[in-house]
């Protein structure tokens, strides 16, 4: 979809996509030259949607970063010592301590930020909520979250989501990744121990309702919750997708309209040439040519030949 929606408008000199069609003349009694006219005004509107899209964006990502960096501003933060139970935890994990970051007060548990340098970020009481079998796993489903760079890769999914954002179902796939990442960072972490990592799962979510914070992928995903459980309990459920049937049709359409433009506009049509018998005025009048055989509208168009 990424390269349907930008192919047409990145590639707008395509020559040898648009010349064999300028020599079609009439496509059942469509002209091509007529559908560039029309169809040029709509090419170079995506070429700004696109320049907007772009924009966006950037703006969205930079949002994000600044929010993460107020919010942990004003807080402490310091590596778990050698002795600490989260550091115990980490090496029984296999997650090094050094990427984790102890924080009072953090709004969530326990998230994974940063897109160069992912760190694990967690709650300074996050060892008396837990058990020490629990926190590991905890911690271990963080470190998944590190070794595959989820920060950078989730966001790089929301910043092509908002370059295009004509397009909604690139959004929800976006949305769906997310929630492939937590899936996929619990089947890490719970392994061999399923049902503890579930224990923790719940045991954090009965704490209350933590605040999700930009840019992170965090721990707690109340969305995902029963599905989380009920899969580490080992029932067979199916992850649910956010997309709709009406995004995905919107997507059909914009992509088709991207395709239809990029491709009209692509035909070359000499400037001041007379078109048929219609005024070069009214495009539209060149879509059908009435009142002759297809003989005579071959022969009397002036890019016949």
């Amino acid at each position: 979809m990424l390269l349907l929606a930008t192919l047409p408008i990145l590639g707008h000199h395509v020559a040898e996509i648009g010349e064999p069609l300028s020599r079609l003349q009439h496509l059942g009694g469509l002209c091509v030259r007529a559908l560039g006219q029309l169809f040029t005004p709509v090419h170079w509107g995506f070429h700004a949607a696109l320049a907007a899209g772009l924009v966006y964006a950037m703006w969205d990502r930079f949002r994000a970063a600044r929010t993460l960096t107020r919010t942990l501003a004003p807080l402490d933060s310091w590596n778990p010592g050698a002795d600490d139970a989260i550091a115990r935890a980490a090496r029984s994990a296999g997650v090094d301590p050094r990427v984790i970051r102890v924080v009072p007060g953090l709004p969530n548990p326990a998230f994974t930020a940063g897109a160069l340098a992912p760190r694990i970020y967690v709650a300074a009481d996050i060892a008396g909520r837990l058990s020490s079998a629990e926190l590991a796993l905890v911690l271990a489903h963080e470190g998944a979250h590190v070794a595959h760079r989820d920060p950078l890769r989730l966001s790089v999914y929301r910043f092509l989501s908002c370059t295009l954002f004509w397009i909604p179902a690139l959004r929800r796939l976006a949305e769906d990744m997310v929630d492939e990442a937590e899936i996929r960072a619990d089947d890490v972490a719970g392994r061999r121990e399923p049902l503890i990592l579930a224990s923790a799962i719940l045991r954090l979510a009965s704490c209350g309702s933590p605040r999700s914070v930009a840019s992170t992928v965090g721990f707690e995903s109340p969305d995902l919750l029963d599905r989380r459980v009920r899969r580490l309990a080992g029932e067979e459920t199916s992850l649910p997708t956010h997309l709709t049937r009406l995004s995905l049709l919107w997507a059909c359409l914009s992509v088709t309209l991207i395709l239809t433009s990029g491709l009209a506009a692509a035909q070359s049509s000499p400037s001041g040439e007379a078109h048929c018998h219609h005024s070069q005025s009214f495009p539209l009048a060149h879509l059908i040519c009435t009142g002759a055989s297809w003989a005579q509208l071959s022969s009397r168009c002036s890019h016949a030949g």
